[in-house]
């Protein structure tokens, strides 16, 4: 059986487009997974965290934070010393937060650092502050200081 040069030519013709078919419909399947799995999740959000970013907003990255004299000093309500609250005074607690606390000398994130408590290690509540956002702790090297509030259990 002979073929024809019109008949060879079709048969070229329609094999190269099949692959051209395939080859394009992987490539865009490719495309497509691959930016499905480099797509970060949305940020979570906490009931502790005090300003919350919102989605896909640049204020996440350091490099995008405002400069300093765009930055608001903060307000006299926020550096006082919050009022004990009636909760009890002088409760066993643990560090439930898998990285740890950072110890501050005021109850603001701005305050300067004292140092840091351990995941698990066990603290002394002293107060809580009105709004539940810091907890004043002593922590068991006898170091006394506020953390920010949420990140213990309490043990009795």
């Amino acid at each position: 059986m002979r073929m024809s040069v019109p008949g060879v030519f079709k048969f070229i013709l329609g094999f190269a487009l099949a692959i051209a078919l395939l080859f394009l419909t992987g490539a865009g399947l490719t495309r497509y997974l691959l930016s499905r799995l480099t797509t970060p999740p949305p940020r979570p959000t906490f009931t502790n965290d005090p300003s919350p970013s919102p989605v896909g907003s640049s204020a996440a990255s350091p490099a995008a934070s405002p400069p300093a004299a765009e930055i608001a000093p903060p307000t006299p309500a926020v550096v006082a010393s919050p009022s004990p609250s009636p909760s009890p005074i002088g409760y066993r607690a643990r560090v439930t937060q898998p990285i740890g606390l950072i110890l501050r000398q005021e109850p603001t994130t701005e305050a300067a650092r004292l140092g840091g408590i351990e995941f698990n290690e066990e603290v002394t509540v002293l107060e809580d502050s009105p709004d539940g956002g810091w907890q004043k702790v002593r922590a068991g090297s006898g170091a006394e200081g506020w953390v920010k509030g949420g990140n213990t259990a309490r043990l009795d």
